[in-house]
């Protein structure tokens, strides 16, 4: 089998409401999905839901070559980056690539992902998360509502600009999570807007009333000096790594002891099973963010340390299908070869012909006026916040 080319398919769809943090919230819910199709001479294509532009660049590396011998060209992949760095584009490129590689290679043994990683259970504890800085309370309600509804029992709150507000909305969440448990796993999340020493004493204040399980990015990614004293100075985990790329940008917060709760934000199978043996040679859980239609639930299984995944949609873009459906608070996963995609390209072509319009301008995920240096609460009809 040997790898002979690959195409990208991009389309604009509705995800059915806003995302947000401290930082910004969207002007709407329109997204973009894009998936990347690796293809063979053995008519085996690999799948993935992500791209990058330098997919174009590490093409050559893999053309010609047998994809089953993905984490073999993984490391030549990372070798090729040497100079310039793994990470960003690049690093989501090799990610992208990875994932599509291990589609092909478990779809070449007739097996789903979960079952040839060598996990034994395909459920993986899943756990809610709005990025609902934009929503009313009673929109915060209803959402979460619809995730208790199939058994979750753990949710994760966007937090940082206004105290009062914060607390009211952890009650919320929390009521809403108790019909599925005496005590539901709490979890919030300030987007790097905090100093440490913001953090401590704004996590402190929430310790007070909640028992938090993890405060998620409470300081800068690679700060492990901060992040450790924050850690040391609360009661609640620690969690963060969703925004950093691969083990080399690990090794200083787990070596460091800044990290509680290591997470990882991209869709690099080779890349994930390298840092969750790291951390469980700690004793640190992993926790993986959420991914379009939860697909990284493969690899969580396969973790022995794997905590719960962050679930943001329950349906993947229009256009796709994924084997996979949340029962009893976990994601379950099907028997379909790989990661289990479908896609429907007539549809997918439907919606590029007619492509949603949004009202998003400027830079994505930019970062708030005043962080890391004093909180600014959100002005008198400040769109989208609180």
């Amino acid at each position: 089998m040997r790898i002979t080319g690959y195409r990208t398919l991009s389309w604009l769809y509705h995800r059915g409401h806003p995302s947000g943090d401290a930082n910004s919230v969207a002007p709407d819910d329109v997204s973009l999905a894009t998936y990347l199709f690796l293809e063979t001479d053995a008519g085996v294509t690999g799948i993935a839901p992500a791209s990058s532009p330098d997919v174009e660049k590490l093409f050559p590396v893999l053309e010609g070559k047998d994809p089953r011998g993905v984490i073999g060209l993984w490391k030549e992949m990372l070798d090729v980056g040497f100079k310039g760095g793994v990470e960003g584009t690049m690093y989501g490129a090799m990610c992208a690539l990875d994932a599509a590689m291990w589609d092909i290679k478990a779809k070449d043994a007739g097996e789903p992902l979960w079952r040839f990683l060598g996990a034994h259970d395909p459920r993986v504890k899943a756990y809610a998360s709005g990025l609902d800085m934009g929503m009313t309370d009673d929109e915060l309600s209803a959402f979460y509502q619809t995730y208790a509804n199939l058994g979750i029992d753990g949710g994760k709150l966007k937090v940082g600009l206004d105290f009062d507000s914060d607390m009211r909305r952890l009650e919320i969440m929390r009521d809403v999570l108790k019909q599925n448990a005496k005590e539901p796993l709490l979890m919030i999340d300030s987007n790097e807007y905090w100093s440490a020493k913001q953090a401590i004493r704004y996590i402190s204040r929430i310790e007070e009333k909640y028992d938090l399980t993890w405060a998620e990015e409470p300081g800068r990614r690679w700060d492990y000096r901060g992040l450790r004293q924050i850690s040391r100075g609360i009661k609640t985990a620690v969690a963060t790594g969703e925004n950093i790329n691969g083990i080399d940008e690990f090794y200083p917060l787990i070596h460091n002891e800044a990290v509680d709760v290591v997470q990882f934000g991209t869709l690099g199978v080779t890349s994930f099973l390298q840092i969750a043996h790291f951390a469980e040679a700690y004793e640190l859980p992993v926790s993986i963010i959420g991914q379009p239609g939860s697909c990284m639930a493969h690899v969580a299984a396969a973790a022995p340390n794997h905590l719960a995944q962050e679930v943001k949609d329950l349906t993947p873009p229009t256009g796709v299908t994924i084997d996979n459906f949340i029962v009893d608070g976990f994601i379950e996963m099907g028997d379909s070869p790989g990661w289990g995609f479908s896609l429907d390209e007539n549809a997918i072509a439907e919606m590029q012909a007619n492509p949603l319009v949004s009202k998003s301008t400027g830079m994505p995920g930019s970062r708030r006026k005043g962080a890391g240096l004093y909180i600014i609460p959100p002005e008198p009809g400040e769109t989208g916040l609180y």
